[in-house]
């Protein structure tokens, strides 16, 4: 396993890329703390504190299928680089102004969201040019998917431990200035400059008119509200069970849960079509999800929640894979990007539906909605199965006008979008 994530890891510029981005990607990943923490030492209160983060993520939603429709007509360094410089500086005006002048405090939250680098799409973007082979691109994606785990778990820490040392003022602009940095060390490398979309067909739905990547994303926004389900249900869990110290632990257990599950899906090279694999990933996923609601001591809860994280990651390289295939030609990065944002609109969705739902039935109810969630995730996908899987076994995408299937160097492997 280890060899071969280290040989993908040594090929030349993989390793820059994916630290670049993971870099520039730790401003969107601290937002919600880093804004919560900075209006609660200014004196605002919670509710102010989550309406920012929330315009922040809503305008983080709206502009990652824009910006990374922008990569695709003009290429990588044209928009990322600037993008990257306004995102930071809307958060830098936050953190001077702070919540005294609050319409502006507003306005700099939404042109911070709003202008976040697509980085995670380029990347994906990316991998095919760098590392050329099939399996490896595959593989990139698993790696892509268990360094997101890492990144969301380490990112958090950095911004306490700048709380800490400075204050959380400092930790806004920082964060935000790192970003700029990891972003930059993206865009000025061989393959970002390089790099140019496929033609494409002019068209005002872009990446939206592949029936195969609507019906991705109408799976991963139920997968998203599992996820963003489970925090709310898990800080109720945590209020009975031993407070902010276990519902740490559990947190970190879904990541770990999801950490192994990516490395181990990796490492092995699959067979079949990825759209029916992805099906039993999500089922998996679905039925990990309802022992949660058993709500048993810490220690076992705990180990539940590792549980509950094993086929995440493992789901979302599938997807990546799906998403290269089923993207018309010329709007790969776009497609990725709408990933992200539906992933976030079911996080949002999901935290604001279990809410109501543990106030109503208590915390065994709470974690119900995840496992609902994933049911509906696999609903989705079975539901859509002619739509997603190719004709035969050997998962080649017939070709069309929409998908970019005719210059695949391996069946299933979109080259055209590469240098």
């Amino acid at each position: 396993m280890a060899a071969g994530y280290a040989e993908i890891l040594r090929t030349r510029y993989a390793t820059r890329l994916l630290a670049g981005t993971l870099v520039g990607r730790l401003p969107n990943a601290t937002a919600a703390i880093a804004i919560v923490l900075f209006i609660r030492a200014e004196g605002g209160t919670y509710s102010l504190a989550g309406a920012l983060a929330a315009v922040y993520g809503v305008a983080n939603a709206v502009g990652q299928p824009l910006l990374g429709r922008l990569v695709d007509l003009h290429g990588q360094p044209r928009v990322q680089l600037p993008a990257a410089l306004l995102s930071a500086l809307g958060m830098a005006l936050f953190a001077f102004t702070g919540p005294d002048r609050l319409a502006l405090a507003y306005a700099a939250v939404a042109v911070a969201g709003l202008f976040t680098p697509p980085l995670e799409g380029g990347l994906r973007a990316l991998w095919p040019s760098v590392l050329g082979k099939e399996e490896q691109v595959h593989a990139a994606y698993a790696m892509d998917a268990i360094a997101q785990e890492v990144m969301f778990t380490v990112g958090p820490l950095l911004v306490t431990g700048c709380v800490a040392l400075w204050s959380e003022q400092a930790a806004l602009l920082v964060v935000n200035a790192v970003g700029v940095l990891g972003a930059l060390s993206v865009v000025v490398s061989q393959p970002s400059r390089a790099w140019r979309s496929a033609p494409r067909e002019a068209h005002w739905l872009g990446a939206l008119r592949s029936r195969g990547l609507l019906a991705l994303l109408g799976a991963f926004l139920f997968i998203g509200m599992a996820l963003g389900s489970i925090t709310v249900a898990g800080v109720s869990y945590a209020d009975g069970n031993g407070g902010d110290a276990v519902y740490g632990w559990m947190m970190a257990a879904l990541g770990l849960g999801a950490l192994v599950g990516g490395s181990v899906y990796g490492a092995r090279q699959w067979s079949g079509a990825p759209e029916r694999r992805l099906s039993v990933l999500v089922a998996l996923l679905a039925v990990c999800y309802w022992p949660l609601t058993l709500t048993p001591g810490a220690v076992a809860m705990t180990a539940l929640a590792a549980l509950a994280g094993v086929f995440l990651a493992p789901a979302l390289a599938c997807a990546f894979i799906i998403v290269d295939r089923h993207a018309p030609r010329g709007t790969v990065t776009e497609a990725f990007s709408w990933l992200v944002t539906t992933f976030t609109v079911g996080a949002s969705l999901g935290t604001a539906a279990a809410g109501p739902v543990v106030e109503w039935g208590g915390t065994g109810w709470g974690f119900a909605v995840p496992g609902l969630a994933g049911v509906a995730a696999l609903m989705v996908l079975l539901a859509t199965t002619r739509v997603l899987v190719p004709v035969g076994e050997s998962g080649v995408v017939a070709g069309s006008s929409e998908n970019d299937r005719n210059g695949a160097v391996e069946p299933g492997f979109s080259a055209p979008h590469q240098a």
